[in-house]
């Protein structure tokens, strides 16, 4: 603890040239599992692919691999910095609660102690949103899913992933936790963007109704949502802007839009890399001085056992099936990350 205690000085007196501040680090993650599924047959889903008799043949030895293999990044992410796993984790593609349970339950993350935030979604695969966070940095007052409804063009239902809002207390303030993962781009970017606009204004409206009540409530929104930072969703819908400077009253800030006009990425598709995995959130949270808890900085976790070492997809994030074989990786998308810093009073 000195040694983080040292290093977040030093980022101060850098920033503001005080050398007498010290605060608490908060990480919070997001990160897509690419198809977590037990290997037990859901009669109510089409989940038949995982399982043993399925078409990856997904056995209970390969479902442990799985599981050593998520919670082994899921402890790293941030690591290097905060010198454990992540506070607050924002997952996506998870079957259901007991996968959420397997996870927290191995060596990797046991001894954290995480909690589970997990509803079920209507989702025509079975996968879910959740949210996992360690009992001693955050404590949970509210919880609920919030429905996206939409429908084709002959008005039939498409059955897709809720929207998960979490509230409680992080170092003695009220944070709002909102997990998103969006529709995909099936069919094509175009043709499948007004089903992420839907989103997009779902994720609006929560946030309004989350300010009526508290005008000042801080609200960190994570995700997949399968458009990137600068897609019309983000900028039109929720007024996201790339630049601190830029905010005002109406806008939300997303850190990831620098990131990704420089050319990061946390997946990619035909040689073109995507920042789907995503952080944005209300202005409250970003100032200069950092008074009260206050977002610090972002990040894109890639490190080298994560990515597909050779070969035409060189790079690419390392996926547990590749063309359908299976190929002992982790997801088609890497982690995304912020910090949160709050000074410390003596």
């Amino acid at each position: 603890m000195r040694s983080l205690i040292c290093l977040l000085v030093l980022i101060s007196t850098s920033l503001h040239g005080q050398k007498s501040k010290t605060y608490t680090l908060r990480t919070i993650a997001f990160y897509n599992l690419e198809n977590l599924f037990d290997t037990r047959n859901d009669t109510l889903t089409f989940d038949e692919d995982h399982t043993p008799e399925g078409r990856y043949h997904w056995t209970p030895e390969l479902y442990q691999k799985k599981i050593g293999n998520m919670t082994r990044v899921l402890s790293q992410i941030g690591q290097n910095v905060s010198e454990t796993s992540p506070d607050v984790i924002g997952l996506c593609e998870v079957e259901n609660r007991r996968v959420l349970e397997d996870l927290i339950a191995h060596p990797f993350l046991r001894d954290k102690d995480y909690g589970i935030v997990h509803f079920d979604s209507p989702d025509m695969r079975g996968i879910d949103v959740a949210l996992l966070y360690k009992k001693a940095s955050f404590l949970p007052s509210s919880f609920k899913s919030h429905r996206l409804l939409l429908f084709d063009d002959l008005g039939e239902r498409i059955y897709t992933r809720d929207q998960l809002v979490v509230g409680g207390s992080m170092d003695q303030e009220e944070v709002h936790f909102i997990v998103n993962h969006w529709p995909s781009r099936r069919g094509g970017a175009s043709k499948s963007q007004p089903n992420r606009i839907k989103a997009a204004l779902l994720n609006k409206r929560i946030i309004d109704s989350i300010q009526e009540l508290d005008p000042d409530a801080k609200i960190i929104a994570m995700g997949d949502l399968n458009d990137d930072p600068i897609d019309d969703s983000l900028k039109s819908i929720l007024k996201t802007k790339g630049e601190a400077q830029q905010l005002d009253s109406t806008s939300l800030y997303n850190p990831m839009e620098k990131m990704f006009r420089k050319g990061v990425g946390s997946l990619a598709y035909q040689d073109k890399w995507s920042l789907f995995d995503q952080f944005f959130m209300t202005p409250n949270l970003v100032n200069e001085n950092k008074e009260g808890l206050s977002f610090w900085k972002a990040g894109i976790y890639s490190p080298s056992f994560l990515k597909t070492s050779k070969g035409k997809y060189k790079g690419y994030p390392l996926r547990t099936h590749s063309g359908g074989s299976y190929t002992g990786g982790y997801s088609d998308h890497f982690p995304a990350y912020i910090f949160l810093v709050k000074e410390i009073v003596e």
